[in-house]
């Protein structure tokens, strides 16, 4: 008989059993107590030692109603609130949208602890279906309420063969030790047009974990952006299946760090059939003591001949104490196909920065804009101008904090 010692457990995994426990969910409980959370030995957490990172865990969420405003403004956005991860009452939803609600949680059992505990600790997830040519831009708003509290949400989104959609969603709540874990399962349809955004706005003492899966059906267009600019403790976990011939990904990201804020970003991307193809650029800005993580992995299946998959990341360091993490991966199985990556990390070129300044500019001023110029290539991404102008504020307000 095969039997696995147990961990000795650290007082957030304790609490975290307790709360699974709590909830019904033994085999999780049991999982969690014999394993524990991810350290450095994990692979896929190589960077990201929870059982080290991970102090504390608060009590379970209460339900909480808001009327708060958004935490970034787009105009004429079909506002949605998810607040402690209960949706809350909506206004008559525009043509092509149905909203619902849908029991548990959505995200598939992929092996991987945040994926786990969300699938363990939602009660109820948002139902949402899209089709045809939707306007306007639909506006999930995940927030954590109240004081602090462990929030656990999901949301389920369908968009059908044909359909047009832009899709936003924001996590942001009050000013507390919050600790999040919001998925999202989203299913393009065949032939479908989707942008998809998520924003991490948390509370700087918050901490915030994320799934996103895309499955995604023949010839389709998938545009995705990540931006992790919140919580002390972010990890934003992107997984996409292509399932359908003549297929295009376009994945962006951005992590942003201060202080002494851990924000990671992870993506495993499989190409699973002949003829898809993606690309993927992420980007990392560091200052003070931060350390900004990417992780990205292209799978590429043995049946997947004629895929086109490139990968780049790029980190500009602002501060000597900071770190700038990467590690593109590529797993490739089939023999007739055009698949690569690269990494680069550097600072503020010098030559320009004389070249600013020698035409009265400051160096502060100078050092603003050669950043805003970096990041352009992910705020613009979005083609909607109300999105990409509340991305473009969201780097704004966080040029203005205090390193």
């Amino acid at each position: 008989m095969n039997i696995q010692t147990p961990v000795r457990l650290s007082g957030a995994e304790e609490s975290l059993v307790a709360q699974l426990e709590s909830a019904g969910a033994k085999d999780a409980a049991e999982r969690l107590r014999v394993i524990g959370l991810p350290t450095r030995r994990v692979e896929s957490y190589h960077y990201t030692d929870l059982k080290t990172l991970l102090s504390q865990v608060p009590p379970l969420a209460q339900v909480a109603n808001d009327s708060s405003a958004p935490a970034i403004d787009i105009p004429g956005a079909y506002r949605i609130v998810i607040a402690n991860g209960v949706m809350q009452s909506t206004s008559t939803a525009p043509a092509g949208v149905i909203v619902g609600k849908a029991a548990g949680s959505i995200l598939t059992t992929r092996d991987d602890v945040i994926v786990r505990l969300n699938a363990a600790l939602v009660s109820e997830s948002l139902s949402l279906e899209l089709s045809g040519s939707v306007d306007p831009v639909i506006h999930i708003d995940r927030r954590m309420e109240g004081a602090a509290a462990h929030v656990q949400s999901g949301a389920k989104i369908a968009i059908a063969p044909g359909a047009k959609a832009t899709v936003i969603e924001t996590i942001s709540g009050s000013d507390a030790a919050h600790m999040g874990n919001a998925g999202s399962y989203i299913s393009v349809g065949d032939g479908a047009d989707v942008t998809h955004i998520l924003v991490d706005l948390s509370a700087r003492q918050a901490t915030h974990f994320a799934t996103v899966e895309y499955r995604i059906g023949a010839e389709a267009n998938l545009k995705s952006v990540v931006i992790n600019a919140g919580a002390h403790l972010a990890r934003a976990n992107v997984f996409a299946d292509f399932v359908g011939e003549g297929t295009h990904g376009d994945f962006f990201g951005l992590n942003v760090v201060d202080t002494d804020e851990h924000r990671d970003i992870t993506i495993d991307i499989t190409h699973g059939v002949p003829n898809t193809t993606s690309a993927e650029l992420y980007k990392q800005i560091a200052r003070g003591r931060g350390k900004a993580v990417f992780q990205g992995k292209i799978n590429v299946a043995v049946d997947a001949q004629k895929t086109d998959a490139k990968m780049m990341t790029q980190g500009l360091m602002l501060s000597d104490e900071a770190e700038i993490l990467s590690k593109p991966e590529l797993e490739i199985f089939a023999d007739d196909v055009v698949c690569g990556h690269g990494a680069t990390c550097g600072d503020l070129d010098e030559t320009w920065l004389f070249y600013l300044m020698s035409r009265g500019i400051s160096r502060a001023d100078a050092e603003t804009m050669l950043i805003r110029a970096f990041l352009e290539e992910i705020t613009e991404a979005v083609e909607d101008e109300y999105v990409s102008e509340a991305l473009s504020g969201v780097v704004d307000r966080w040029l203005k904090k205090d390193a």
